[in-house]
Order: structure tokens, then sequence, then C-alpha cells
């Protein structure tokens, strides 16, 4: 009850100050260089490297531009905790944009909580677990991996890899999720007409009472008995962030094939379970950790089963989100949704071409699919 009292008052306080704003002032936001950004992550324990990308744009734009915060770990039991951290972001009336990645349940609440006061915040949501339909009418921008084309595509992988089994572990929750159900269906249905015997595993719900630690546990025993089971070329995939360190470490070494992490990265993961360890002067080197990640791996006798994507997609979405709001900040383009500018900022930070269709019946829902990379 107090803390909805008090997401009341503080909605209260923003109509009251933004009426006295808008009657007191025409300047426009270009014409002013007091802008602020918000970005919620992730904690480190679910998903470090989204956490550090926002770190690096406070960095590199400085706290006068860059507000930071976090949704909880257990954000489907905490989503007033996420409603209000975000709720306090828009609090400050320099704030036009809030980027948040990953949009995890409870995100289209945030957003209908902060519309109602600032009707006028562009939101850029990545990596969303909400339907899609839904969250396309809360979202300026929304930015997911294609997960429909990752289906066929990582069975695809897999076969190239020599994959026979291929072990895919995750949870009812994920499984609720209407895109990461459907990637589950292409994926069993394409391995099996490739040949590949596609296994079922449920995990526990790192968000459930067992927490992190109980999903690292069982991944950690559940991997070796897999591969002990069903063979050496047997593949395995998860659904969950938390899951992934555990996944990489004893897929090498029970010597299995490591297809890719559920949000593809070379640093989601990797540098933790090959025990790389990154120095301040190599954050955000994608060039160095992938020589250092083709080192470890050869060393562990795992080259030509261990792969990724060669960019981190969800510190992709922050930063090209990051770098968007700032131009449409400024007045360098007025639409909310320039499909055109968006592909060109995401290019130059991929340094190579790349692709955003469209999920279907949506014209700012974008989908993004990118080649493996294999050690």
């Amino acid at each position: 009850m107090l803390k909805k009292s008090l997401l009341v008052v503080l909605a209260l306080a923003l109509v009251f100050g933004f009426s006295l704003l808008n009657e007191s002032s025409d300047v426009t936001t270009a014409q002013s260089n007091n802008w602020k950004i918000g970005i919620m992550t992730g904690t480190v324990t679910q998903n470090e490297e989204e956490y550090r990308m926002a770190e690096q744009m406070l960095e590199e734009f400085g706290p006068e531009h860059i507000i930071i915060t976090t949704y909880p770990d257990r954000f489907m039991q905490e989503q007033e905790t996420t409603i209000s951290n975000m709720l306090e972001m828009a609090l400050d009336p320099d704030t036009k944009a809030i980027i948040m990645v990953q949009a995890v349940p409870g995100t289209v609440a945030a957003v209908d909580r902060v519309k109602e006061v600032r009707p006028d915040m562009l939101f850029i949501l990545g990596a969303p677990q909400e339907d899609p339909d839904v969250i396309a009418t809360k979202g300026d921008i929304i930015l997911n991996t294609d997960d429909l084309g990752r289906g066929y595509q990582i069975a695809e992988h897999a076969h190239e890899l020599g994959a026979e089994v291929i072990v895919h572990y995750s949870f009812p929750r994920h499984m609720s999720i209407e895109m990461l159900a459907e990637r589950r269906r292409m994926m069993k249905e394409r391995a099996e007409e490739l040949g590949i015997l596609f296994v079922d595993e449920d995990a526990p719900d790192p968000t459930s009472d067992a927490g992190v630690a109980g999903t690292q546990m069982f991944i950690s025993e559940d991997v070796p008995r897999k591969i002990a089971q069903y063979g050496p070329n047997t593949a395995v995939f998860g659904t969950n962030c938390a899951m992934m360190e555990p996944l990489i470490a004893q897929a090498i070494e029970a010597g299995g094939i490591y297809l890719v992490q559920c949000c593809p990265s070379p640093y989601h993961a990797m540098p933790a379970a090959l025990g790389i360890e990154v120095p301040d002067d190599k954050k955000g080197n994608v060039p160095w950790i992938l020589e250092e990640i083709q080192k470890k791996v050869d060393e562990k006798g795992a080259s030509g089963r261990v792969a990724t994507w060669p960019i981190p997609v969800n510190m992709m979405y922050i930063q090209a989100g990051t770098y968007y709001a700032i131009e449409w900040i400024e007045g360098q383009f007025e639409e909310r949704n320039n499909k055109a500018r968006l592909v060109e900022i995401m290019e130059e930070i991929a340094g190579g071409t790349v692709a955003l269709s469209e999920w279907p019946g949506t014209d700012n829902y974008y989908l993004y699919l990118s080649d493996h990379i294999v050690f």
C-alpha cells in the first residue's frame, strides 16, 4: 500500500510539474542541451554486458546526460519495483528518452505509468518478453533478435557443426513467451528434418525460489549427464541468460557442442566460462575478445564446436538506441520511428551490413539476425 501511495504521489508531482513547464516555456528540445536519457538494464547477476554498456554510455556522454537504473533480479515478483524505478527516471523533466534492455515482464505496465505523466517520452525497448503486438503499441522502437528466424538457423547451424542431438533447456515461463515458444517449435521441426534428435529439458526458473544459483547448479550437473547419455555430438542450447556460463563451461568440459547464447554475444558468459579476464583497456574491444576466445577454445580442444554471434546483440541495442535517441532529441530527424537512420547507426556500430525485418502487423518492432562465428 505504501509503495502504491508513493507512486501516486510521484505521478501527481509529475502532472503538476509538467503543466507548469508547458505553460512557462515554448523552448523546443533541440534548442536546449539540458537533455537526459534514462537507461534501464538488468543487474550484473542476470546479464552483466547490458549493464556494462549502460556504463559505457554514461562514460561517453557524462552523468549530465545519462541516467542508469536496473530492474530487480526477481522481476516477475517485483514488477512494482520496475515501475517505480522507471518512474524515478521520468521524474527528471530533462529526461527525454528511456531505453530498456531487456524489456522484461512489467515493462508494458511501467511504460503505461510513465506515459500517464510523460506522453512526450521516447521509448526504445530491447529484447522484449511480453506480447509482441502489445509491446509494439507501447514503445517507439522495439528491437529484438529474430527468434523466429533463429529457430531454423540454430538447427541448421547445429547440423553444420556435426550435431546428432540438440538439448533445449528452458522452463514454463519462457515457453509461455510466444516468440520463444515458436522458435523452439521451428528449431525442433528443422532439427528432425535434418535427422537430429531434439530433447526438451526443464530447468529451474532463475526468478523462482531456486534463484540463479539453483538454475546454474542444475545446468552444471545436467549437461555432463546429457553428453554422457547421447554422446559427444550432443549440442546444447538454453533460453535464459543465467544458464549461459555453466552451459558453455560444461559443454566444453564434457566434449559436447555449444551452439550459441540465448542473447548472442562474444561477451555474454564466454569470458567467465573460459577463464578470460578482460582488462579495463580491452572492455568493448570486440576483435580482442574474439581472439582471446579462440585461444581458449583451441587450448581446450574444442575448435569447431563453440560458436556465438560476432556482435553483442543486447549491447548493440543499448548503444544504437542511445545514439538514435540523442539524434532525435537534438532534432536531426523528427520521426520517432526512423528505420533508415536506425539501420545506418547499427551498421556504423557493426562495421557491416545490418538487415532489420518487421514483426508482422507492425512497423516499429524490428527483428535482427546475424551469422554465427565458429571458433
